[in-house]
């Protein structure tokens, strides 16, 4: 059964406006049933109290790590929420007991907020950060990764798919050349949950982070760890409170079980319903569905931007996402993404390029247009986009003018 793209329209508020939605790798508009699990919490709080509220929906938001669990294919006990993915992530990159001179092996394309965990543990702690080269189609290159490997090894380290490269980094092979030797690793899946199947069993992940405001459709302020339950207890909590550990005597205490012991008490409960909400929503729609249309859809907006006059599309690798990245030879991406929204209603963000990126920072290009296509989005967005950026080149300002004559 294929994907119905107006019954998620019909069921996505933000679709019925004249908007057009392709900032999905920032934030995706949010589905019915996430926003009513939201709104519905919130409203039980106002009226009968937080604690009260949670009290009631203690099952259901017990639930909300089976989601989760289903979505990845791990286990609910190896499931912790955050307020965001970062706070995630870095739950798992500093429960790691780094000791001065231990190695960390990450990617060229890396997330720019991991980099600088790392250039700050690197100064802190005295650690190595090592990074592994890209192929030619600029993905991570597994066997020089591997070549990389020594005694001092501690962590490889990865984003799944990169914030702004369009490209999707090999996963599963990086995960079995690290069960090879015996290296935890941990991938950043902001962008890939929600987008396309995850299982981390066949990642051969040690650790996964996510949001939930990209492709999982969910709130803002929410995001979550999957740590595999094997590798627990060589981790150790950078902080505990009572969600995360337990009393045991005066002045003894016990980690709670499982991915538990990274959380900790105080939560919007909303929200995680809310995310809770979105992980059913995708399961329910299919991520293999959700997948081919988006790649689709992507392989369209890649055509279209070649095809007109001063744009470069930047995207590298050999299998691409549903991000799509592109600029033009004499406007700047932050004038082309501000006239886009203002101007005929269409949502992009200017991304910028990538430290590594020396091709080009050489050539002046130090920003990107992003514009990264969801489930919901349609080939008549994507002619929009074109046209209104053909029209930006020929001087017309904006939507109205764009359709004149037409029924808009």
């Amino acid at each position: 059964m294929g994907l119905d793209t107006q019954r998620l329209r019909a069921e996505t508020p933000g679709c019925r406006a004249e908007l057009v939605h392709f900032n999905n790798a920032g934030a995706s508009l949010m589905p019915q049933p996430v926003i009513e699990a939201v709104e519905h919490h919130w409203a039980e709080e106002i009226m009968s109290g937080g604690y009260e509220a949670a009290e009631r929906h203690a099952g259901q938001l017990q639930a909300t790590y089976g989601a989760v669990a289903r979505l990845v294919g791990g286990a609910s006990d190896e499931v912790s929420f955050f307020d965001n993915a970062t706070r995630a992530w870095q739950a798992a990159f500093f429960a790691m007991d780094w000791q001065s001179g231990d190695q960390l092996i990450t990617g060229q394309s890396e997330y720019n907020s991991n980099m600088i965990a790392f250039r700050h543990a690197e100064k802190r702690l005295g650690i190595e950060v090592v990074l592994a080269p890209d192929t030619p189609d600029g993905i991570v290159d597994v066997a020089a990764l591997e070549g990389l490997i020594t005694a001092r090894t501690r962590l490889i380290a990865i984003s799944h798919m990169p914030t702004n490269d369009g490209l999707i980094n090999p996963a599963r092979e990086i995960g079995q050349l690290a069960r090879r030797h015996g290296v935890p690793f941990l991938l950043d899946a902001c962008q890939s949950v929600g987008q396309m199947p995850i299982d981390v069993k066949a990642l051969g992940c040690t650790m996964l982070s996510a949001t939930g405001r990209k492709y999982l459709r969910g709130p803002r302020g929410t995001g979550f760890l999957w740590v595999d339950g094997n590798a627990l207890d060589a981790l150790r909590p950078h902080a505990l409170d009572i969600q995360s550990a337990q009393w045991t005597d005066v002045d003894r205490f016990q980690m709670a079980a499982g991915s538990r012991r990274f959380e900790l008490w105080e939560r919007n409960v909303a929200t995680q319903l809310g995310l809770g909400a979105a992980c059913q929503y995708a399961l329910e729609i299919g991520l293999e569905n959700i997948w081919d249309h988006v790649r689709g859809l992507a392989a369209g907006m890649r055509g279209m931007l070649a095809e007109l006059p001063g744009m470069t599309v930047q995207d590298r690798g050999v299998e691409k996402s549903g991000i799509v990245t592109f600029f033009h030879e004499s406007v700047p991406a932050e004038v082309l993404v501000a006239a886009l929204r203002d101007e005929f209603g269409i949502n992009t963000s200017v991304s910028n390029t990538q430290l590594t990126r020396r091709a080009l920072r050489a050539r002046g290009v130090t920003s990107l247009v992003r514009a990264s296509v969801h489930a919901y989005n349609t080939p008549e967005e994507i002619e929009r986009l074109g046209a209104s950026l053909m029209a930006l080149a020929d001087g017309k300002r904006n939507y109205r003018e764009l359709n004149a004559g037409q029924p808009v």
